[in-house]
């Protein structure tokens, strides 16, 4: 069967064996096409009441995973979903004093939100998909939301690189990273394409001169290794976290991803990451998971389908030939793994097409 008969016929594919048959996505309508992968995810991880839950986590909802359901919904245009995770999250976790949220909530405890910190990657993913519904469902109240978190983002989580006048970091959250003798940030944090766009949308330039900058930060940690989960910056010296995890794990993974589909795919931390692919993803073996940065030895596989579409997109963007290697979707894996294998599947369709499985 070749690419145009699958694109014909995506509308009408139903979910065999356990899993979703493999899509060809490349620069289709999504909404239509792989609508089914989308229903299958919500069934599996989406409450009627709007809440995005993480099975691994405790049943917890994170501002992460609210931020990648709806922008997730805004792909596949289903308002009325957007409309029920965005109605969640106001009421749930917009309780801080400044417009950014809570980063987690917990069920069946007293005290749902023990901790009202922030993470920037959640406000960034939930502001970029306010900004990408408002013209998709033609709603200004969401663009108006958006704005107001750019902003907090831009005030409150953007800070000077220790030494420098002129560069900035991206830090995870708007207290507890920004110690007397270095910062600490999370590289998977930064997502140039969601920041570019959000700074184009509403304004908030700061956030796209961050995206700039942190690509360059980002290829010069790659310069030494695999980029880690957590780096420590003092002036004049980058180094794995002391006391957060400093391997190129969970965390990490989504780095390569979300330079490919900033359009960036020939970063260092793309190649660094296909080199480690290319010699040890094979058929039947888990992929990489945790690895070593410096080393490159492997220290954590797993099967689910979410990292071994990372694989496959990350090996493909580096290689001249058609069609990655993602696997068919499949809601039997964790909240997170599947929603990276979507976030792999609209990448290519964004930004190679080329990589669109065959």
């Amino acid at each position: 069967m070749n690419r145009r008969t699958l694109i014909a016929g995506l509308g009408a594919v139903a979910a065999v064996a356990g899993g979703m048959p493999a899509m060809a996505f490349g620069t289709v309508d999504l909404a239509v096409s792989a609508r089914p992968v989308w229903d299958s995810w919500k069934a599996a991880f989406l409450g009627s009441d709007g809440r995005v839950i993480d099975g691994l986590q405790r049943d917890a909802s994170h501002s992460e995973g609210q931020g990648y359901g709806m922008l997730l919904a805004t792909v596949f245009d289903d308002a009325a979903s957007f409309q029920s995770m965005y109605q969640w999250t106001e009421r749930h976790l917009a309780i801080r004093p400044d417009p950014l949220l809570a980063w987690r909530w917990l069920p069946g405890q007293g005290n749902p939100v023990p901790d009202r910190n922030n993470a920037s990657d959640g406000d960034l993913f939930y502001a970029w998909a306010l900004m990408r519904a408002a013209t998709k469902f033609d709603n200004r109240a969401y663009l108006l939301r958006a704005q107001q978190i750019a902003q907090a983002l831009a005030e409150t989580c953007v800070v000077a690189m220790p030494g420098s006048s002129d560069q900035t970091l991206f830090v995870p959250a708007s207290f507890g990273f920004v110690h007397d003798s270095h910062i600490t940030i999370n590289p998977s944090y930064y997502m140039p394409l969601a920041m570019r766009e959000l700074a184009a949308a509403t304004g908030v330039s700061r956030l796209a001169i961050c995206a700039q900058q942190g690509e360059a930060l980002l290829n010069r940690i790659a310069a030494e290794g695999l980029v880690p989960d957590w780096v420590d910056i003092r002036a004049g010296a980058i180094s794995g976290s002391q006391s957060l995890s400093s391997n190129a794990g969970y965390e990490a993974m989504r780095v390569p991803l979300f330079m490919i589909w900033s359009r960036v795919p020939q970063h260092a931390a793309v190649q660094r990451m296909v080199a480690v692919y290319e010699r040890t993803v094979q058929p039947g073996v888990g992929v990489p998971t945790v690895i070593e940065p410096l080393s490159g030895v492997v220290l954590e596989t797993s099967g689910d389908m979410g990292y071994q579409a990372l694989a496959g997109l990350t090996m493909c963007s580096a290689q001249n030939s058609l069609g990655a290697a993602i696997p068919p979707f499949t809601p039997n894996q964790p909240y997170y793994p599947a929603s990276l294998q979507l976030f792999a599947m609209i990448a290519a369709n964004e930004t190679l097409p080329e990589c669109v499985p065959l």
